[in-house]
């Protein structure tokens, strides 16, 4: 890696679409080794600056650095830097395993004497080499989704961008790919993560960035953030049964702001939690309500999030459950425009 301990550096970046200004001169570091998260809503200009940042979109202004090479004036040694993990899986579903291994590798000159052995350490790692020969059309999308991360990774990049990682996966093949960033970061690589998962962000990044209308909002570890929304606070609460008048009787509370459904609790934010718990026993008691469940919460990377992005916090919205709604299309080998 050319230059300091940074492995991505942006001055300045900005971005144009005739008279739209889609991204207004942003600007960050992150450290070598770090795992950083991106988040913004749909429109925010996220994927806009993630385009710009792997050589996919020309600023309109601004520089950036990966392991210390200008993109735009050293544009092939800055590319070699990075391992670019699209939203859509883009493996060639005609060919097998191995032979997608075998094309990356070529496509980034990997020499031809270490080619074979880094595809079978890579297959190995994703648990994917008992089934090297098979076509990738036979695969599970939670496979597809390895291979395209080993893909990425054949010629050893010191920076990985990683688009929706988990994005469509069932719960296993999640956690599974969770557990294959954070082996490869213990390795050394450094992870830029895009996501609309806000609380995959919350456990996996060592710090998260937040765009909104083209401008960062906000860049901080999670915890840190958090710490921001300090009079942001809720009680959560589930009943032994589910009726459609637990809204109005939780809203007619003295001390609630808000209240919102998260599956079969009701979550009650208040600037009071102390005060409101004995208020909600009684009620319960009063009306026949057995608790089964009470706790109370602190501000969430979510309720961060809606703050920054102009958003209710507590009102029901689409990044409710950590997720800020995806956006569909996707293109083989790059990031959406956003």
């Amino acid at each position: 890696m050319a230059g300091g301990s940074c492995a991505i550096e942006v001055e300045g970046l900005t971005r144009r679409f005739g008279n739209l200004l889609a991204v207004d001169a942003v600007a960050f570091d992150v450290p070598a080794g770090e795992i950083f998260g991106f988040l913004g809503p749909n429109g925010a200009g996220k994927t806009t600056t993630v385009r710009m940042l792997t050589c996919l979109l020309e600023p309109t202004s601004g520089r950036v650095r990966i392991g210390g090479f200008d993109i735009q004036r050293q544009s092939y040694p800055a590319r070699r830097q990075m391992g670019l993990v699209p939203e859509e899986s883009n493996v060639y579903t005609e060919l097998s395993a191995w032979d997608n291994l075998m094309f990356s590798a070529r496509l980034y000159r990997v020499p031809a004497g270490d080619r074979q052995r880094r595809a079978a350490e890579l297959l190995k790692t994703f648990d994917l080499y008992e089934k090297r020969r098979v076509k990738a059309q036979l695969f599970s999308k939670g496979m597809r989704r390895r291979l395209t991360i080993a893909m990425a990774l054949i010629h050893r990049p010191a920076v990985l961008f990683l688009d929706e990682p988990t994005s469509g996966l069932d719960v296993h093949s999640a956690q599974t790919i969770k557990q294959l960033v954070r082996q490869l970061n213990a390795q050394g690589t450094t992870v830029f993560l895009t996501t609309h998962q806000i609380e995959e962000a919350n456990q996996l990044c060592d710090r998260v960035a937040i765009i909104n209308r083209g401008r960062l909002a906000a860049l901080d570890s999670p915890e840190r953030l958090k710490r921001t929304l300090d009079n942001v606070q809720a009680v959560e609460v589930a009943f032994d049964r589910a009726e459609p008048e637990h809204e109005v009787m939780l809203r007619a509370l003295a001390g609630v702001t808000e209240v919102t459904k998260r599956g079969d609790k009701w979550r009650l934010y208040t600037p009071d939690p102390p005060s409101l718990l004995p208020r909600l026993m009684d009620c319960a008691h009063q009306q026949g309500r057995q608790v089964i469940t009470l706790s109370t919460l602190g501000p969430s990377l979510e309720d961060v999030f809606l703050h920054l992005t102009g958003q209710k916090v507590g009102a029901a919205t689409d990044a409710q459950d950590g997720h800020m709604g995806g956006q569909g299309g996707g293109v083989r080998g790059g990031m959406r425009r956003g």
